[in-house]
């Protein structure tokens, strides 16, 4: 088995590494104050190519692997989450999702803009009464020939405000249940579509959350993607894929929280010695980096089975159980290790720690995870 990454991969990775640290850093904590939106710095990671990493140079993107992606998504992370979820919806599950089920001439009409950048896409699945249980779409889809009426509200949905692009999950035949179920992109500016309010937030307020309302909205025929009801298979491929993204987003949390603690305890004083010296701080540190390693073999082991074409509906699932766990384990200490320190803005660590907490939530919970695992090992 080989661990090694390839010249290309860690050039990625350094890439991912130099913008995060010269372009996110200085202005993250004031965009986490005031739920700023990154616009300026959503520009420069399309130009850089992070936007549509995994899309063929054909409609624009990078050609990368998944490998690659999980690179640079924990290097973002590690300094701004708000920044890493944008980038993970967008590639994870709406660049991806058009690319591998949509025609032709979608492709054509909406990837080239994803993925510089010059426009960002959002995915509406969740619903007031269906988050976790995605067949219980409330939403409609009727049919009327050329065309379908789109009415309901989608709740929770990351780049709501913001995207000019929308996969919306929704009923069409209430008697076949889930497999009535289609996905249509809707654009912004269709009549009858409106967004709600941004969401105040714990953690990723940079991200813009917030509803949509769809009343009476006109969807062509041609948005829908996939044949007559594949919208539920639809929206469970994409989302085993975006597990990858999120484990890799709380990898990241982790990994900046883990290296702002080792910095801290070499510089921090106390009893004469740094508290590095200090046997409890010395097993926090030993925790964190062992977890973090754990977590990051998951999330490279999950990448590995996307790229080879094999079933990573396990090692997604998986990578993200555990990965989200370490992430909000690892942040807590990370503030303990800090003190009085770890509690004010200016040190960064309670912002991870409160980013932290919603890699357990969306994309499923932990819960969610583990029912995922235990019908894979059941079989």
């Amino acid at each position: 088995m080989d661990f090694q990454l390839t010249e290309e991969q860690l050039a990625v990775q350094a890439a991912a590494r130099e913008f995060a640290q010269n372009e996110l850093w200085a202005g993250v904590i004031e965009r986490d104050e005031h739920q700023k939106f990154p616009a300026e710095q959503i520009k420069k990671m399309g130009e850089l190519g992070f936007m549509g990493m995994m899309v063929s140079p054909e409609y624009g993107g990078g050609g990368m692997d998944t490998v690659s992606y999980v690179l640079a998504m924990e290097e973002i992370s590690k300094v701004d989450a708000s920044c890493s979820v944008i980038m993970s919806v967008n590639n994870s599950l709406v660049c991806w999702g058009l690319e591998k089920y949509g025609t032709e001439a979608q492709k054509q009409k909406y990837l080239p803009g994803l993925t510089s950048g010059e426009i960002i896409g959002a995915f509406a699945l969740s619903e007031p009464e269906a988050g976790s249980d995605a067949t219980m779409q409330r939403t409609t889809a009727e049919d009327k020939g050329d065309h379908y009426l789109l009415n309901g509200t989608k709740n929770w949905i990351t780049n709501g405000t913001t995207a000019s692009v929308y996969l919306v999950i929704a009923q069409t035949n209430a008697e076949a249940k889930h497999r009535g179920i289609n996905v249509l992109i809707v654009d912004k500016g269709m009549e009858g579509f409106v967004t709600g309010p941004k969401e105040n937030k714990l953690g990723i307020r940079g991200s813009d959350t917030c509803s949509l309302m769809f009343t009476d909205v006109k969807v062509p025929k041609e948005n829908r993607i996939g044949d007559d009801g594949f919208g539920f298979k639809f929206a469970m491929k994409v989302l085993s894929g975006g597990r990858i993204g999120i484990a890799a987003q709380a990898l990241g949390i982790a990994s900046g929280a883990y290296e702002l603690s080792l910095k801290y305890a070499q510089e921090r004083q106390a009893f004469g010695v740094p508290i590095s010296q200090h046997q409890a701080i010395q097993f926090k540190l030993a925790d964190m980096a062992t977890n973090i390693d754990a977590a990051r073999l998951l999330c490279l082991q999950a990448a590995h089975d996307k790229d080879a074409h094999q079933d990573y509906t396990k090692s997604g699932a998986m990578a993200k159980l555990f990965a989200s766990k370490v992430a909000m384990d690892t942040a807590v200490e990370a503030v303990q290790v800090h003190g009085g320190y770890g509690f004010v803005k200016e040190y960064h660590v309670e912002r991870l720690m409160r980013d932290a907490k919603i890699t357990q939530i969306y994309e499923g919970t932990s819960e969610i995870q583990k029912i995922v695992i235990s019908r894979e090992i059941l079989k």
